[in-house]
């Protein structure tokens, strides 16, 4: 990853180069055998698993962003209430 690139940034670049290359295939098996299976079963498989590794990440992204934003509200409040405290006049 470059610096300040995103993670999604980087799903992105993986996904462009993902449709490029499925397109180089689709073209290339279709004038090669007029349209047969794209993948051997062994790719197949290996896709199959890639995609469900792909999947398991978004959702724990999705948890880790659910409970950083829950974090970061949680901060927000406690600053809110500690500046609150202290525009008010202190008592001796």
């Amino acid at each position: 990853m470059n610096p300040g690139e995103s993670a999604l940034d980087l799903a992105a670049r993986r996904l462009e180069r993902a449709v490029e290359t499925l397109e180089q295939r689709l073209a290339g098996r279709g004038e090669a055998d007029g349209g047969g299976d794209l993948f051997g079963d062994d790719e197949r498989a290996r896709l199959a698993a890639e995609l469900e590794r792909a999947r398991a990440r978004e959702r724990e992204l999705e948890a880790a962003g659910a409970e950083a934003s829950a974090a970061l509200g949680r901060a927000i409040r406690e600053i809110r209430t500690a500046l609150g405290r202290e525009s008010l006049p202190q008592e001796h």
